[in-house]
């Protein structure tokens, strides 16, 4: 049975609602109306302050309550967060407000997602903010924007080893083309999604660089040691994210004689969040970027940020008091950002970082992982059950539905969630590596492994959408029927996403149906991240030689409807999900809404016709005619619907 690790290392001592209390009476005079600009303006920061401040001191407490200088550091963070709020600009200081005042903004049926790389898909900054036109016939309300922050040239884990939030990357723009796009943004209706990686710093990054110069104060920024024998020890309990890349999570740095900690990749320098200066510093970088317009951080890694001997340094309790604490700190300064926590651990895990306190909005991985599942296995057992136990979170929350992104896929379901079905968690992911990297007799699909561990035979897949649905082999393999199944795996896929609650994220491009990008093979900085395939120069559009024209034109009109018939029902936003049992294991149902407002979604995750039973359709909807939003067609009750292969149906009771 999975045991999520709950018990901080420092608890809260019996008195600490006296301690909180002497504590803000000791402060708070110190911090002037002016430092928060004065007027109204300061008086909404200070009532805020007082809202948040229990919590904020509580959070903070269990991190570095037992420190000399806690509370040194805890004025620091007052003074800093008071000076960032003054100069905050009134339009987002009305945005601020106007959140506050609706604050299930982001539950409504009108926020659809999208994500790119602005490098890719636009070239800079500038001519992404003419794609806008295109992004609203997507119905798109909420545009992440991979890493554009200046990194080192060459190997920067795709922009991850960030050397400075200040700064863009100079190929891409400026920080004021960033504060325009987001301007333009808030006034199409979008919002903005940047990624923040919390967890660790390029080693380039300013403090990196004062750390190699042997800055006391900045090495203590990172976890570094004069010798191996610490490392060795911590070792002995972490596992490899990047086993291709490297063995050990620690690289050696001559300069300054010592090994620091690199959980991902040697040039990244993991953060020592046991220095309270450093929480308070990547508080400021969070606050800094709010203030440019962003309306969204995706944390990045936030599983790793703390670290405990004996342990295997992931989702440890003060991984959550840090985010809990940024929160506290956000709601303050900037209440209109939300945090999405980007945990791809086990599932158990991934809703522990969920909670209006500490992430309002998370990443999906469980539904992404098992849609794929299924669309292999041809049967929804997992998926259903894994959905009907794990899906309901915080209700002031929301997941970030995807079926693909930048990023690899992993096959993080429960083993017990498997073992009840009589399923082998390793052996059944073995099958999934082989499937999608199509090693596997029968397979449509044309994956590429990532980051294969020979000790434990673990890996990872990349590969674009219509490259893993099996469009590559079907136009390798010339065939019709095989591209036309393609298509309505993307479809069908995407149509859960759409509808199952909360936002749907499209990776751009795979409204085009793009295939894998094999030139990353014969690019320096790339050949060795496998990711690379599935992160293709979009820049050409629907004209990119990975793009079919035929299939880019029904898919593109595909995700159009989706994206206007989804705004348009109130049903797909701020409603309930519910799994009811179903006879047919090819089959994933599920009903949105209650009462009157209802939305049955049927998808077929199988390549033949499948047969539902219009009894069992009636007890859902409770109502003998129904519409199909998805064609308009109009169903009266019959003995059974019959379900296309690879269809999906929404499903909407008519009344009368």
């Amino acid at each position: 049975m999975y045991q999520p690790k709950t018990i901080p290392e420092i608890p809260l001592p019996d008195d600490i609602d006296r301690r909180e209390q002497l504590t803000r009476e000791r402060i708070f005079p110190r911090l002037t109306k002016s430092e928060a600009g004065g007027g109204k303006k300061a008086e909404i920061f200070y009532e805020r302050l007082e809202t948040e401040f229990p919590r904020l001191f509580r959070t903070l407490y269990h991190l570095y309550g037992n420190r000399y200088d806690f509370y040194y550091h805890l004025e620091d963070l007052l003074h800093r967060m008071a000076g960032i709020y003054s100069e905050r600009s009134p339009e987002l200081r009305a945005r601020d407000l106007n959140k506050e005042k609706n604050p299930d903004w982001y539950k409504s049926e009108k926020m659809v997602g999208g994500i790119c790389y602005v490098d890719l898909y636009a070239g800079d900054l500038k001519k992404l903010k003419k794609k806008i036109p295109y992004f609203k016939e997507l119905g798109l309300t909420y545009m992440h924007l991979m890493p554009f922050f200046r990194c080192p040239e060459g190997e920067s884990d795709g922009g991850y080893a960030v050397s400075s939030y200040r700064h863009v990357r100079k190929d891409l723009g400026t920080m004021d083309d960033l504060e325009e796009l987001a301007t333009a943004f808030h006034e199409h209706g979008i919002n903005l999604v940047v990624d923040f990686i919390n967890n660790h710093t390029s080693d380039r990054f300013k403090w990196a660089e004062e750390a190699r110069r042997g800055d006391p104060d900045y090495m203590e920024h990172y976890y570094m040691f004069p010798d191996r024998t610490l490392p060795d020890q911590y070792d002995q309990t972490l596992r490899a994210i990047f086993p291709e890349v490297r063995h050990g999570n620690f690289t050696r740095v001559d300069e300054i004689d010592r090994w620091v900690w690199t959980t991902f990749h040697s040039y990244q320098w993991d953060l020592n969040y046991r220095n309270p200066a450093v929480f308070n510093a990547i508080a400021e970088e969070l606050l800094v970027l709010a203030n440019r317009g962003v309306d969204v951080l995706r944390m990045d890694a936030v599983a790793f940020t703390w670290k405990k001997m004996g342990t295997d340094c992931e989702n440890l309790p003060e991984a959550h008091y840090i985010l809990q604490a940024l929160n506290a700190v956000a709601s303050v300064v900037c209440p209109g950002l939300l945090l999405k926590s980007e945990a791809i651990v086990h599932p158990d895990e991934v809703n522990r970082y969920i909670g209006s306190v500490e992430c309002q909005l998370s990443y999906n991985p469980l539904l992404m992982a098992l849609s794929w599942e299924s669309l292999a296995t041809r049967e929804t057992k997992l998926l259903a059950h894994s959905m009907k136990h794990r899906f309901q979170i915080d209700e002031n929350c929301s997941w970030v539905n995807y079926v693909r992104c930048h990023d690899d896929i992993g096959w993080t379901f429960s083993d017990e969630d498997a073992a009840e079905l009589g399923i082998h968690g390793n052996d059944h992911r073995s099958f999934l590596n082989r499937f999608y990297s199509g090693r596997f007799p029968g397979s449509f699909a044309r994956g590429v492994p990532f980051q294969h561990n020979p000790e434990n035979d673990d890996m990872r897949i990349c590969g674009s959408a219509a490259s893993l649905t099996g469009l590559e082999k079907g136009l390798e393999d010339n065939s019709s029927n095989d591209i036309d199944l393609s298509i309505k795996r993307i479809e069908m896929m995407y149509g859960v996403a759409y509808s199952i609650g909360g936002i749907p994220l499209l990776y751009l491009g795979d409204e085009w149906g793009v295939l894998n990008d094999y030139s990353y093979l014969e690019t320096p900085g790339k050949v060795h991240d496998s990711r690379w395939a599935h992160r293709p120069d979009l820049r050409k559009g629907a004209k990119s030689d990975l793009v079919v024209n035929d299939v880019a034109k029904r898919l593109t009109a595909w995700f159009k409807k989706m994206g206007a018939i989804r705004s348009s029902e109130p049903v797909m936003g701020n409603t309930i999900t519910r799994f009811p049992d179903q006879p047919d294991p090819h089959l994933f149902t599920f009903l949105r809404g209650q009462g009157a407002e209802k939305l049955l979604v049927i998808a077929n995750f199988s390549e033949f016709e499948r047969k539902l039973h219009n009894d069992w359709i009636t007890d859902q909807l409770h109502a003998v005619s129904y519409r199909n939003l998805l064609n308009g067609e109009h169903r009266s009750v019959h003995n059974e619907l019959h379900v296309d292969p690879y269809q999906i149906l929404w499903l909407k009771p008519v009344s009368g």
